[in-house]
């Protein structure tokens, strides 16, 4: 039996769950793993409740403004706020988990990151963002590109 591995059955489920997202710009999901169990996910788009992007229209992208910047701009939540906000509405602890995103996480994210305890990130798609490079680069969190295995 090929069964995929763990990395590339946990990427799958974050482009699923990007699939619900409401954002014009981009599908972004994450999925937050502690020992191989699910325990949070979250895509990115308005908060509960609150008329969605495709009814609004998308304010950052009225003004023309480039990605990764403005994001207090932004009326959604990013993908992994979601994901750790999900964690804590039920009680779940974050410390020492993996969070699996379909795009690597943005500073405003890095820093909610850091401060979730969150051991490891393992995304697929690179976003540029130079301070939340720098961010990790103070930490012991482990980064890692996901490459599907073949």
């Amino acid at each position: 039996m090929n069964r995929p591995s763990w990395d590339d059955y946990f990427m799958d489920m974050t482009k699923l769950t990007s699939t619900r997202s409401s954002c014009l710009r981009r599908h972004v999901g994450a999925v937050l793993v502690k020992n191989t169990r699910v325990i949070a996910t979250g895509y990115n788009g308005a908060p509960t409740g609150v008329t969605h992007c495709e009814v609004t229209g998308c304010l950052r992208q009225k003004l023309n403004v480039p990605s990764g910047e403005r994001h207090e701009l932004c009326r959604g939540l990013h993908a992994e706020q979601n994901a750790i906000i999900q964690a804590a509405l039920y009680g779940i602890s974050t410390e020492g988990t993996t969070i699996y995103c379909t795009t690597k996480p943005c500073s405003i994210c890095t820093k909610m990151i850091i401060n979730a305890k969150i051991a490891k990130i393992v995304y697929e798609e690179y976003y540029e963002d130079s301070l939340a490079d720098e961010l990790l680069r103070d930490t012991d969190i482990r980064i890692l590109q996901y490459k599907k295995e073949k």
